[in-house]
């Protein structure tokens, strides 16, 4: 079957009702939902409808739950440490940047760290919670062991992404919203569903041979046996040392601050190899703006930035230089327009869903 364009309301539609008759209650399932479909419109096609069934199967497995539990741990003025208690990540995600905003307004900086948590899709979509307030907001989360250390054999840290979200005097906002390794598990499951080879420099095996089968990679991971490379590759001709060592700050940022497990304490895989909750660690910065220079100055001086960039000196053949976020936010416009693209195997997915949910919606394939 050939690639289909859904309407998102359909999409939308479709995944708030699976999520609900998975368990998660109706508000909740309302916020998760947005957070996949942002996805799906950014056209980061890893982390939105092809990641549903996850959620689905994890919260059968019984190593998520479907109604979050969100307990206050410690609290200040300006900070907080939170339980999410193995719920929905993208609702845990979603209150805990709403607390970080609301103490920024209070006291002009925010910073809100999260135990106990689960996958909670883009980080990107939490930068932008606080980027509409007004304010600056970074979003850090840790995530299952995928990534070798530099001159590793064996993968250790997360994909362990970063994001940072700043308003501008333009629609666009500033927003990046990145891996600290070439790739993450999200797109090499992309690959293996259109059947495309995955880019040499990406994948590593235990002797540091390259991997180019996506199942392999996929396969592997988990066992230890593959690896994915940090940002730089292999080794320290190219800085591959720079991405390892973000990659080391987030999980410090996402685990010892919050008192949580690091590393394969992360597999979500006992020591009898049943499945078992993830426990990741998640952290979250709302930067109040106006506590430093006036909020309108700094958006036309972060928006000259960012046309400064764009209209400097291309290299011969390439039309335009972009900014952080641009080209998600170009397609952010496009895509209601068009629908959101779905394969051929997430289409089989979701037909999956369809039938073991109950769900009425007409998917037209």
């Amino acid at each position: 079957m050939p690639t289909v364009f859904l309407p998102v309301d359909l999409l939308r539609s479709f995944m708030n009702e699976a999520m609900v008759r998975a368990g998660v209650p109706a508000d909740d399932a309302v916020i998760v939902t947005d957070v996949l479909i942002s996805s799906d419109l950014r056209g980061i096609e890893s982390h939105g409808i092809g990641r549903l069934k996850l959620y689905l199967d994890r919260i059968r497995d019984g190593v998520q739950k479907a109604v979050t539990k969100l307990e206050i741990v410690k609290e200040s003025p300006g900070t907080a440490l939170l339980d999410g208690n193995h719920g929905m990540g993208h609702l845990i995600a979603y209150r805990a940047m709403e607390m970080a905003i609301q103490k920024a307004g209070r006291t002009g900086i925010g910073a809100v760290s999260v135990r106990n948590g689960t996958h909670f899709g883009i980080a990107g979509y939490y930068s932008l919670m606080a980027v509409k307030a007004g304010m600056i907001g970074i979003a850090v989360t840790n995530a299952r062991p995928s990534v070798a250390p530099t001159f590793g054999s064996r993968p250790m840290l997360g994909t362990n992404p970063i994001a940072f979200g700043a308003p501008t005097d333009e629609d666009c906002p500033f927003l990046l919203d990145m891996g600290t390794p070439i790739t993450q598990r999200g797109k090499i499951e992309v690959l293996e569903r259109e059947g495309k080879p995955v880019p040499e420099g990406w994948a590593i095996d235990a002797l540091g041979n390259p991997i180019t089968d996506p199942s392999e990679v996929l396969n592997n991971l988990g066992k230890g046996a593959a690896s994915l490379l940090p940002l730089g590759g292999a080794g320290e001709e190219l800085a591959g040392y720079k991405g390892y060592g973000l990659a080391t700050m987030v999980e410090i940022l996402s685990a010892s601050l919050g008192g949580g497990p690091f590393c394969w304490g992360l597999s979500g895989i006992d020591e009898k190899g049943a499945k078992v909750p993830n426990r990741m660690g998640h952290f979250f910065i709302a930067i109040d703006i106006s506590r430093f220079v006036d909020l309108d100055a700094f958006k036309k001086s972060t928006g000259g930035l960012m046309r400064s960039l764009r209209n400097s000196s291309r290299l011969p053949g390439k039309e335009k230089i972009y900014t952080a976020g641009e080209k998600e936010f170009e397609k952010e416009r496009l895509l209601p327009n068009t629908g959101i693209p779905v394969n051929e195997s997430l289409q089989a997915t979701m037909k999956q869903v369809k039938a073991e949910y109950g769900i009425k919606a007409d998917l037209n394939f």
